[in-house]
């Protein structure tokens, strides 16, 4: 009996080490604040998240689609829009059809801009333009 009562002491001391053993708690610092929940359905805001990786007048970094623009505008055109997965008359068969090309790849490529600035762009500088949108969607790797 006293063997017994020898080890219920002994369970009840260990008890009481265990529940005597300091507890840490974590406290977490928040550095930033939470930002106002944006709208999941957009990918990016209004106005694009980036500018053009290149110039508009950056047609002699890439000569060869330089020369094939100044050649053969029209193939450059249908291809671009091929590129973006558009119906490749796209640029001859819809009024604007370039300019609705050019908008759409600001879009996907989240780069900043207008419509106005597109149609502006375009009806001045046009080869440039399109020699622009080629250079970009290389730079964002669609083929």
């Amino acid at each position: 009996m006293q063997d017994q009562n020898q080890g219920g002491q002994q369970l009840l001391q260990q008890e009481m080490r265990y529940n005597q053993q300091p507890t840490t708690s974590v406290t977490n610092v928040i550095v930033t604040q939470p930002e106002p929940a944006s709208n999941p359905l957009m990918l990016t805001g209004l106005q694009g998240h980036r500018k053009w990786t290149t110039g508009l007048f950056g047609c002699f970094d890439d000569i060869p689609m330089c020369l094939l623009t100044l050649c053969c505008l029209p193939f450059v055109e249908c291809k671009n829009a091929s590129r973006l997965e558009e119906c490749c008359c796209i640029p001859y068969c819809v009024p604007g059809g370039t300019i609705i090309v050019r908008a759409r790849l600001r879009t996907i490529g989240g780069i900043q801009g207008s419509v106005c600035n597109d149609c502006m762009t375009l009806a001045c500088c046009g080869p440039c333009a399109v020699c622009q949108m080629s250079r970009e969607m290389d730079n964002m790797g669609i083929l």
